[in-house]
């Protein structure tokens, strides 16, 4: 099996996962476990799986446990994982989601999503629900004036685009997530607006593509705003792209339509408009990992699908998130971050003070000139992709998959798609005619921002 050169302990969950299914044959009594996540509308999820039984290995059985429930929760989301099958399982899930247990991040963050304590509940066999799907309509809307605006971790980009073309994009170099001030926020992004509104006869519509979590157009959590003291400036951050589409409005004398949308979700929009059909899943590679999905019917499931939160690696040795204080998850092999780890890995010394996007500049800079250490970093990136495919899959009907983010600019872009293609065809032959791609080098960079605009509905 082809792995990463330069990460040679990596434990893709997908081999995990089928590695334990081998041991769950091999003991001879499998015990089949549900886990069910739970969100807003009564919608739910539900997976189940063969675990061991008690005594056998509850190490690891507990880890395949903690590892799926996990990625459950940050692919669909949800104030509530309910178990069952194995009290023993429920026991540990029980523990490790509270304040102070292993998942203390986690419990945090879906509770100030959904506006309610997280719980892990226990379910008998006959309470297990059927799954309740949802399916949104989200953009597509190119009718107008419109501005879209998209907020990465290291650049801003805005649109104007008239009737779905754009006449003006702008990248502008930005420091959001080292600034405490959430006025610097603010005043960026109405300038990055008003830039974008000085270049149309008038503004029929805003879109935003922000990472994060949004509803109703409200901030619930976003990392570009995690140094904001948010028990000083909740609200202010909470309602800053209402507020910001307000005084657009105010200064212009008329009503602007708004729509904040996640960016994985634009991502994979952009795909399905580019593509023109759907089953879509978008990757971003940027500051961090965004992920969206446009499903078959071309509206969204209403799940988070935060995959920078979610396994990817299954070696308790691997790299590190701060934010969640999670090992092995997706933030830090589709990212910046994964080519700054795979540079050093691979003996790369950057100099001081330098910012994690000048890092990822100065890696494409030595791909740009041949460097044989850039092609191994992008390879394995390409690799760390081949192997995260089919454990997405197990929860997305993927027909399109669109690649976009800083880390996908360039040369380096291709050599991981080339290289995913590569390991799919020899590793899983039953994803190897799944259709991956690059938009074109402009759309790589602002296309997110084009597609932002496309977010919101007007009465015209």
């Amino acid at each position: 099996m082809r792995m990463p050169v330069l990460d040679k302990n990596f434990y893709p969950m997908i081999k995990a996962l089928s590695d334990f299914e081998k041991e769950v044959e091999k003991s001879g009594n499998p015990v089949k476990v549900v886990l069910v996540a739970e969100r807003s509308g009564g919608y739910n999820y539900v997976y189940s799986y063969n675990a061991l039984a008690d005594g056998v290995n509850d190490k690891l059985n507990f880890r395949i446990a903690e590892r799926l429930a996990k990625s459950i929760l940050w692919v669909v989301g949800g104030f509530k994982i309910s178990v069952a099958g194995s009290k023993s399982i429920y026991e540990y899930l029980k523990q490790a989601y509270t304040l102070e247990g292993l998942r203390a991040f986690d419990v945090d963050f879906m509770s100030g999503v959904y506006e309610r304590p997280f719980e892990v509940e226990w379910l008998e066999n006959d309470q297990i629900p059927a799954q309740k799907n949802a399916s949104i309509r989200v953009g597509g809307y190119l009718n107008g004036c419109r501005i879209g605006f998209d907020a990465g971790g290291s650049d801003r980009k805005v649109s104007a685009v008239i009737e779905g073309e754009p006449v003006y994009s702008e990248e502008v170099v930005w420091n959001p997530k080292v600034t405490e001030d959430p006025h610097y926020h603010y005043e960026e992004i109405k300038t990055a607006m008003k830039t974008a509104a000085s270049k149309m006869p008038r503004v029929d519509a805003i879109g935003v593509s922000s990472a994060g979590v949004y509803v109703d157009n409200k901030i619930m959590v976003a990392s570009l705003f995690i140094k904001v003291d948010k028990t000083k400036y909740g609200d202010y951050v909470k309602n800053m792209y209402i507020n910001i589409a307000k005084d657009l409005s105010e200064e212009l004398g008329y009503e602007i339509p708004l729509e904040v949308a996640n960016d994985g979700d634009v991502t994979a929009l952009a795909g399905a408009i580019d593509l023109n059909d759907n089953s879509v899943l978008g990757i971003a590679m940027g500051t961090s990992e965004a992920v969206g999905y446009i499903n078959a019917d071309g509206g969204i499931n209403g799940w988070l699908s935060e995959l920078a939160f979610a396994p990817v690696d299954f070696n308790e040795g691997a790299m590190q998130d701060e934010w969640s204080g999670d090992f092995g998850v997706g933030c830090k092999y589709f990212s910046q971050d994964a080519v700054i780890k795979l540079a050093e890995a691979g003996g790369h010394i950057f100099a001081d003070g330098l910012t994690p996007a000048q890092k990822l500049k100065e890696v494409q800079k030595m791909m740009d000139e041949g460097n044989s250490l850039a092609v191994q970093i992008y390879e394995d990136i390409g690799v760390y992709l081949a192997h995260t495919i089919p454990f997405y899959a197990k929860f997305y009907d993927i027909k399109h998959m669109l690649l976009l983010g800083r880390v996908m600019g360039g040369k380096g872009g291709d050599i991981i798609l080339s290289t995913c293609k590569e390991v799919l065809a020899q590793e899983y032959p039953e994803f190897s005619s799944l259709d991956i791609g690059l938009p074109d080098e402009k759309n790589r960079r602002v296309g997110q921002s084009i597609a932002a605009a496309s977010l919101p509905a007007t009465k015209a």
